[in-house]
């Protein structure tokens, strides 16, 4: 049931009750400003116990707006209409007990923290508390480490908050910045286009008709302008990337790597690559993004290959529940110091006339491979080159359907 709700200062109290949002505000924490105002819950059967905690909490600077409950109903019922600052609960209550509270409160997804408290140090099993979701627990025959335990919770609880907010922010910061890269490239590309075809148009009517100096600075234009389009071209590509959201299926990694490799076809034979692919897997990924990956990747060690030919290695280990893949290589190899930031989106560590391109697609593996909670390292190959390793999520096993 419910007790009689008060709040209490070290040498009075507020003189209101509280109740259901609705039916009474709390106080105004500004009236108290020498005091910490904390609403608090309290799941007890015995009233005499919720004075001595008030007074604990008091004695220590805490002005205590209290709600009193004994039962489940009464509890959800203050939980759903109330905020509360802490929820300070009897461990072994005659019908139910204060860690099935902390179960209630995960159920309504509500995360105001909850301190056990127990009459016998026999009660309580501190780790099982802890375990359970418990921010603390106190010995009612040590209810002056109450207020220590609560300004704890209340710290934590603040921090968590700060997390969750910052991280809110940050996703919002993302979407914003996504939607401002895939406007943007998306717009210039018209003005774009039309910039580089006339001046194409430009340099083939008059290449020889004016002076060498007019021949060089168009040349310059068209080249800067098909740079250009590339760079477009590719944030709009980065922008994509799960742009529509990711749909994670059963996806046959070797598949993936015949995808890709068909569409590097021209660029293999050209550099005389040869990808030697071991036993591959079935992942949890999406399978519109899956070959992507290997394509950049594939398409990287042929881009930034040595003096021999491009021989490409791939396979798969498997490690509790996701597989590590690899794709090493016997190219020019990254130094150590920049093995993650190569990762970054135009990120070059070479001149454009050396290795073109516009460094944008091992930000698109990155961002791929983290949105299906993955992670991608560059590693130094044994010999010379590169190993590049990503993780994917094991592939579910497929329901047996009963004949």
């Amino acid at each position: 049931m419910t007790a009689t709700l008060t709040a209490a200062t070290p040498s009075s109290a507020f003189g209101q009750e509280s109740g259901p949002r609705g039916t009474r505000p709390w106080p105004d924490p500004a009236e108290h400003s020498e005091l910490q105002l904390i609403r608090t819950l309290f799941v007890e059967d015995q009233p005499a116990d919720v004075e001595l905690a008030v007074a604990a909490l008091s004695r220590s600077g805490f002005a205590v707006q209290k709600d009193v409950v004994d039962e489940k109903e009464p509890f959800l019922e203050r939980i759903r209409g109330n905020s509360y600052d802490v929820v300070i609960a009897d461990y072994r209550l005659p019908q139910w007990s204060g860690l099935e509270a902390i179960q209630l409160l995960r159920q309504e997804n509500i995360d105001t923290p909850v301190i056990l408290c127990s009459g016998l140090l026999g009660d309580i099993n501190a780790g099982e508390c802890l375990k359970q979701g418990a921010a603390d627990y106190v010995l009612k025959e040590n209810l002056g480490r109450l207020p220590t335990s609560v300004r704890q919770a209340l710290r934590e609880k603040k921090l968590l908050d700060d997390n969750k907010r910052n991280q809110r922010e940050l996703a919002r910061s993302n979407r914003e910045l996504e939607q401002f890269a895939y406007v943007a490239s998306h717009d210039l590309q018209e003005p774009l286009r039309m910039i580089a075809a006339y001046t194409q148009i430009l340099a083939d009517r008059y290449r020889g008709k004016l002076d060498e100096k007019a021949d060089k600075y168009i040349h310059y234009v068209v080249d800067g302008a098909t740079r250009m389009q590339t760079l477009i071209d590719d944030l709009l590509a980065l922008s994509l990337v799960g742009h529509k959201g990711i749909v994670k299926r059963d996806t046959d990694c070797a598949a993936a790597i015949e995808t890709a490799k068909k569409n590097l076809e021209v660029a293999i034979k050209k550099s005389g690559a040869q990808v030697e692919l071991g036993p591959m897997p079935f992942v949890e990924a999406d399978p519109a993004l899956l070959p992507q990956v290997f394509q950049n990747l594939i398409g990287n060690s042929i881009k930034f290959r040595g003096a021999e030919a491009p021989m490409i290695r791939i396979w798969a280990e498997k490690q509790r529940q996701e597989w590590t893949i690899a794709v090493a290589d016997n190219g020019i190899g990254i130094a150590p110091e920049h093995s993650q930031a190569i990762f970054g989106a135009f990120k070059r560590l070479h001149t454009q006339a050396e290795y073109p391109g516009s460094g944008i697609g091992l930000s698109v593996c990155k961002k791929i491979i983290e949105q299906h909670e993955g992670r991608i390292w560059a590693e130094p190959a044994p010999g010379g080159g590169t190993v590049f390793k990503f993780t994917l999520p094991v592939a579910k096993p497929t329901p047996r359907v009963e004949q």
